[in-house]
């Protein structure tokens, strides 16, 4: 019961802020932690899924290729494949401003447009330094 009133007042807390004014918010009731708000990515199953063997090959080389060129930024923060994921191919998460921004950077993946993939975002907030073990 804490737990969905602590949610309920950070939810409040971020519509009265407007999500797109901050990134950052304590967590109501607890100094010690932040919430920071990322970009979500799923890169879905595009409509063009045809393309013959040798033309998969340069998508996903070139696909790896534009993965490695974000992470260098340091504004793509996480990425990877689902496996069994059905129409759903894999994730990104950006440390971005704003979802126009994150699809900008996706949109130039060779698997996005080759119609391969397409992206769905949404934005994402999670406590502030969560990483993967």
């Amino acid at each position: 019961m804490r737990n969905s009133f602590i949610l309920l007042i950070f939810l409040s807390l971020v519509a009265s802020i407007g999500a797109n004014a901050q990134r950052e918010v304590k967590i109501p009731g607890d100094s010690t932690k932040v919430l920071k708000r990322y970009v979500f990515m799923f890169l879905n199953e595009g409509l063009k899924r045809d393309q013959d063997s040798a033309t998969l090959v340069r998508i996903q080389e070139g696909h790896m290729k534009h993965i490695g060129e974000m992470a260098q930024t340091g504004q793509m923060v996480v990425a990877g494949p689902f496996e069994d994921g059905g129409k759903y191919r894999g994730i990104l998460i950006f440390d971005v401003d704003s979802i126009s921004q994150a699809i900008r950077m996706e949109s130039t993946d060779p698997g996005v447009l080759s119609g391969r993939f397409e992206m769905q975002a949404f934005f994402w907030w999670t406590t502030k330094g969560s990483k993967l073990p």
